[in-house]
C-alpha cells in the first residue's frame, strides 16, 4: 500500500458501508450478560466479584478494550494499566517478540492465562541487555482483541495458587462465549510521519451448538509497514549531510539524504490468527475446548553495512593490501566489490517466519455429595525460522574474489542464508477439585485442592552451511552444530487451597504449594490473604506469601557465538562444563515474598476507590551477565586465559586475526542479584449520569521503585550500566486518567497517561575528554571496568511525560460505528542522546554520549514509543 492508503480505505469503507446500512437499519442486538464484574481470577471461591476480592483485581472489559487504536492487546493493556510497562522496541530477534512487565520486574515474573489454563512461553529468548533482558514470556499480540470478552489483572504474587512465573502477577485472558450473532471491524492507521502503516481486519461470530452449547470464532489479520529510527549513519556523514573527511571520493553517491530512512524501527510485519472458544453442556458435564493457531511473517532492517564492510583492494596477485572491515582514505576499486556496489553499502534484513498453535480440551462438572472437578490438558507450540536476506558473505567474495582476480573461477556471494531457528512446546495437564462446606461460619468453607503435570520441550535448530562459514552473512551469523540441540524437563505440582469467611465482613484464603522439576529439584511455598469490611464503605485487606520462578529452557540452553568482522562473543550455557570453569554454575529458581496491604473506600455512592502498597523480594534473580571480555582490541585482558580456555573446552573455533585486532568475550545467564521492589496502586472510578449522557471517569496509578540489594556477581561481570536497567529504566510512576462521554450515536473517549522519567547509564564511542583532558560536560567515572578500571558514563534520561489519547466515534445505525482517533495526540517522543559538545570527535566517530551510529535517534528505553503519534480509523459491524 502506498503512503495513508490504510488509512484511507477505513474512510472509504465507512462512507460506503455506513451509507448501504442507514438505508437498512437493524435492530441493535441486545448484549449478552457477561456476570458483571464476577471474577476468576486470584481465588477459587465462586460469585466473588473486584469489588470484594481480597487481592488486588483489575478488570479491563470489552468495551474498555474496543476503544484502544492498535488493535494489540500490548497497547490495551499499556493505555489502560498502570503497573505495565510494555517494550516499546526490540533489537534483532526481541523485534518478533516485544515484552511487558508488571511491576518493574521482568516479563518472565508475570504469569499469563487463557480462560485460566497456562499460556506457553515464546521459543525466541531476548539476549541482547536491556531491561527485557532473558525474557521468553508468552506473546501476547497474537491473542486478537476481539476474542477478548475481558482481561483479569491480578497484581500481586500468587505462585503458591498458579506456580512459576506468577511473582509480580496473573494476567488472565477471558475469551467470548457468544452463542449467536457477531463483529467485524476495519482499522487502518500509521504514525505522523507517514512510517508504520497498518492494516487490520477482524470478525467475531458466535453459533449455538445443539441446545446447550456454543461455538465462538475468532479471524484476525494485521500487517503493520516498517518504522525508522534516527537519520543517516556517522561513519558516512556528518550531521550536515556531507561524507566524513575521512571517507573514501568513492562515497559521493551516498551524501545528502541518500541514507534517511535505513535505520531500522519496527519490523515489517504480517500475522494471521484464528481462535476459538467451545462449550457443550451434557446435563452435569460440559465438555469445553480452545485454541488458537497464527503465523506471522516478518522482515527486519538490521545495521547499514558501509561498502568497504564487503569491499577491499588487492595488488595484481590478488593479495589484500587493503582489508574492507577499515574505513580509510586509500583509494580502493569498487569493482573488487560484492555485485559491483561498493559505492552503496546494504541494509540487511532480518526474515522471521513464526508458526504458533495452542490446543486445550476439559471436562468440568459435579460429583456426589456436592463435589466439583474440572479437569484438562492443553498442548502449546511455536516454532521460529530465521532467515538473514538482502546480504553477503564477506569470506565467501573475499576468497572467490581473490581466485578470480588470479584467473581461478568468479567472484561471487550468496546474498541470504538459513540462520536456523527454535521450536518450544509445552504440554500441561490439571486437575481441580473444590467442594463447599456448611460449617456455621457466614458462609460455606471452600477446600480447592488439584494437581498439575508439567512437560516443557526447548529446541536450537542448526543453520544451513552458508550462515555458519566463518561470520556468515552479514548481520546474523547461523547457529552452528555445537549450538543445536533439543531438551526437555518435566515438573509435578499439588496444591491446597482453603477460603473461609468466619464472620460477616471478614475473609481468609490460605494456599500452600509443592512442586518438583527434573532439572533442579522441589519446592514448597504458601500464602495467606485477608480482607474486612467495617461497613458497606470500607475493607482492609492484605497478602502475605512466598513464591518461586523456575528458569526456562531457553535461559539454561541457550548457546551461540556472536561473530562480528572483528569480534566473537560467546553465550555460555549456564552449567555447561565450558560455563563452569569460568563460575557460571547451572540456573536456580527464584525465591521470592510478597507483602501487600490496602483499603477499599466508598465515600459516596458509585465512587470506588482501592489503596494497595506492595513490597516483592526476590532472591538469586536470574540475569544476563556483561560480555566479559578475554581479548579487547587485540590486547589479552586480565584473566583471559581462563575466557579462552573455557571457549576452547566448548569447542569454539576463532578466527586468529581476533587476537591481533579484534575482541573475543563470554557472556551467560545467572541467578547473580537480589532485588527489592516496592510500590503502591491506585484506582478509583465514578460514573455520572447527565441529562443529555453518560460520563465514565476512571483513575488508575502506580509507583514503583526496584533496587538491587546484592550484586553478587560483582564489577565488571554486572556492572553499572546492568544495574541502571533493573533499577531505572522503568518509570517511578504511571498515572492513567480516562474519560468515556457518550450521548445517542456520538461517543468521545479522552485518556491522559503520566510517564515518570526513566534513565539509563550509557557511554561514548570512545574514551572522550576536553582538550585540557578532563572529563566532557555531564560525564562521570565508575571504577567498574576490568580490575577496577575507571569507565566514563553519562545518564541517558527520558523525560517525564503526559501522553493524549483521544477517540471519537457515531453510531450510523444500531449495527455501524465509525471512529476516527490518535494514540499519542501531541507527537510525543522521548529525548535524542546529547551531543559531546566540549569534545573534538574524531571523523566518523558518534558525537553522541551514548555512541549513537545514527543521528537524531531517540532513546529506545522509553515507556512510550520513539514514533511517536499514531492516526487511526475503525469501522465496527454488529450483526
Amino acid at each position: 500500500m502506498t503512503r495513508l492508503s490504510a488509512l484511507k480505505l477505513s474512510l472509504i469503507l465507512a462512507s460506503s458501508w455506513s451509507a448501504c446500512a442507514m438505508a437498512q437499519e437493524a435492530p441493535q442486538e441486545p448484549q449478552a450478560d457477561q456476570g458483571g464484574d464476577i471474577i476468576v481470577t486470584g481465588t477459587r471461591a465462586v460469585g466473588i466479584s473486584a469489588a470484594e476480592s481480597a487481592a488486588p483485581v483489575q478488570v479491563l472489559n470489552e468495551e474498555a478494550i474496543s476503544h484502544v487504536g492498535q488493535p494489540n492487546l500490548n497497547q490495551v493493556l499499556t493505555q489502560m494499566v498502570p503497573g505495565f510497562t510494555a517494550q516499546t522496541q526490540g533489537t534483532d530477534l526481541s523485534s518478533f517478540s516485544l515484552s511487558a512487565r508488571l511491576r518493574g520486574l521482568s516479563p518472565n515474573h508475570t504469569l499469563i492465562l487463557v480462560n485460566g489454563k497456562r499460556r506457553h512461553g515464546n521459543a525466541i529468548l531476548q539476549v541482547i541487555s536491556g531491561a527485557f533482558q532473558g525474557s521468553a514470556a508468552p506473546s501476547i499480540d497474537v491473542i486478537p482483541p476481539d476474542a477478548i470478552s475481558r482481561v483479569e489483572v491480578l497484581q500481586e504474587g500468587a505462585a503458591a495458587v498458579y506456580g512459576t512465573d506468577a511473582i509480580a502477577g496473573v494476567l488472565n485472558f477471558i475469551l467470548k462465549d457468544n452463542d449467536e450473532g457477531g463483529t467485524f471491524k476495519v482499522t487502518g492507521g500509521q504514525y505522523y510521519d507517514s512510517e508504520g502503516e497498518l492494516f487490520s481486519a477482524s470478525g467475531n461470530v458466535g453459533f449455538k451448538l445443539g441446545e446447550d452449547g456454543f461455538f465462538n470464532l475468532t479471524l484476525f489479520h494485521r500487517r503493520q509497514d516498517y518504522t525508522t529510527v534516527g537519520q543517516g549513519q556517522v561513519l558516512v556523514t556528518q550531521q550536515n549531510g556531507a561524507l566524513q573527511s575521512n571517507a573514501p571520493a568513492q562515497w559521493s553517491n551516498l551524501a545528502g539524504d541518500t541514507l534517511a530512512g535505513i535505520n531500522g524501527g519496527q519490523p515489517k510485519t504480517n500475522l494471521n490468527v484464528a481462535f476459538y472458544n467451545f462449550g457443550y453442556d451434557f446435563g452435569g458435564v460440559e465438555l469445553y475446548s480452545f485454541g488458537d493457531y497464527s503465523r506471522r511473517e516478518g522482515w527486519a532492517k538490521q545495521g547499514y553495512r558501509h561498502p568497504k564492510r564487503i569491499c577491499y583492494e588487492t595488488n595484481a596477485a590478488g593479495a589484500v593490501i587493503n582489508d574492507g572491515g577499515n574505513v580509510t582514505n586509500t583509494a580502493y576499486n569498487p569493482n573488487v566489490c560484492y555485485g559491483n556496489t561498493g559505492v552503496v553499502g546494504m541494509v540487511p534484513l532480518q526474515h522471521v517466519i513464526e508458526n504458533e498453535y495452542s490446543f486445550t480440551i476439559g471436562a468440568r462438572g459435579e460429583f456426589g455429595g456436592g463435589w466439583n472437578y474440572d479437569v484438562s490438558g492443553t498442548y502449546g507450540s511455536q516454532k521460529d525460522d530465521i532467515w538473514t536476506e538482502a546480504s553477503a558473505h564477506r569470506e565467501i567474495w573475499r576468497e572467490s574474489s581473490a581466485a578470480a582476480i588470479r584467473g581461478i573461477g568468479t567472484a561471487n556471494s550468496p546474498d541470504s542464508a538459513y540462520d536456523g531457528g527454535f521450536k518450544l512446546a509445552q504440554t500441561t495437564l490439571t486437575t481441580d477439585i473444590r467442594k463447599e462446606f456448611d460449617a456455621g461460619w457466614a458462609t460455606p468453607i471452600t477446600l480447592a485442592f488439584g494437581g498439575e503435570y508439567r512437560k516443557d520441550e526447548y529446541e536450537i535448530i542448526a543453520g544451513d552451511s552458508i550462515s555458519t562459514y566463518k561470520t556468515g552473512v552479514q548481520s546474523f551469523p547461523g547457529y552452528k552444530a555445537s549450538d543445536a540441540g533439543e531438551f526437555q524437563r518435566s515438573s509435578k505440582a499439588g496444591y491446597i487451597n482453603l477460603i473461609a469467611k468466619p464472620v460477616d465482613g471478614w475473609s481468609v484464603d490460605l494456599a500452600g504449594r509443592y512442586e518438583d522439576y527434573t532439572d533442579f529439584g522441589d519446592t514448597l511455598i504458601g500464602k495467606i490473604t485477608t480482607r474486612y469490611d467495617f461497613s458497606d464503605a470500607f475493607a482492609i485487606r492484605g497478602t502475605a506469601s512466598t513464591g518461586f520462578r523456575a528458569p526456562t529452557l531457553q535461559e539454561q540452553k541457550y548457546s551461540t557465538i556472536n561473530v562480528g568482522p572483528t569480534s566473537a562473543v560467546a553465550q555460555l550455557p549456564a552449567g555447561s562444563p565450558a560455563a563452569a570453569l569460568l563460575g557460571f554454575d547451572s540456573l536456580k529458581p527464584e525465591k521470592s515474598k510478597n507483602f501487600s496491604a490496602g483499603f477499599v473506600v466508598r465515600p459516596v455512592p458509585k465512587l470506588a476507590i482501592t489503596v494497595d502498597g506492595y513490597l516483592i523480594k526476590i532472591k538469586d534473580r536470574i540475569t544476563g551477565t556483561a560480555a566479559r571480555n578475554a581479548v579487547l582490541n587485540g590486547v589479552v585482558q586480565a584473566g583471559g586465559a581462563e575466557i579462552l580456555g573455557a571457549l576452547n573446552a566448548a569447542g569454539i573455533v576463532l578466527d586468529s586475526a581476533l587476537f591481533t585486532n579484534g575482541t573475543i568475550g563470554v557472556q551467560s545467564f545467572t541467578n547473580g542479584i537480589d532485588t527489592r521492589t516496592w510500590g503502591i496502586d491506585f484506582s478509583a472510578s465514578y460514573p455520572v449520569a447527565l441529562d443529555f449522557g453518560s460520563l465514565n471517569l476512571s483513575l488508575t496509578a502506580n509507583y514503583n521503585k526496584t533496587k538491587i540489594t546484592n550484586n553478587k556477581l560483582g564489577y565488571p561481570i554486572f556492572n553499572a550500566a546492568s544495574e541502571s536497567n533493573i533499577e531505572r529504566a522503568n518509570p517511578d510512576y504511571k498515572i492513567v486518567a480516562n474519560a468515556l462521554f457518550k450521548s445517542g450515536r456520538f461517543g468521545l473517549n479522552l485518556r491522559e497517561t503520566f510517564y515518570g522519567k526513566t534513565s539509563v547509564l550509557v557511554r561514548p564511542a570512545f574514551n572522550a575528554r576536553t582538550a585540557s583532558g578532563g572529563l566532557p560536560s555531564g560525564g562521570f567515572l565508575i571504577a567498574d571496568g576490568a580490575g577496577g578500571s575507571n569507565q566514563l558514563y553519562f545518564n541517558g534520561v527520558a523525560k517525564a511525560a503526559a501522553i493524549t489519547d483521544l477517540e471519537v466515534n457515531y453510531d450510523f445505525t444500531d449495527n455501524v460505528t465509525f471512529s476516527l482517533g490518535a494514540n499519542n495526540l501531541f507527537n510525543k517522543k522521548p529525548e535524542i542522546p546529547k551531543l559531546l559538545e566540549d569534545v573534538a570527535v574524531a571523523a566518523g566517530v558518534s558525537p553522541y554520549q551514548n555512541g549513537s551510529g545514527s543521528y537524531s535517534a531517540s532513546y529506545g528505553h522509553s515507556a512510550y514509543s520513539t514514533s511517536g503519534g499514531y492516526y487511526y480509523a475503525r469501522i465496527d459491524f454488529k450483526f
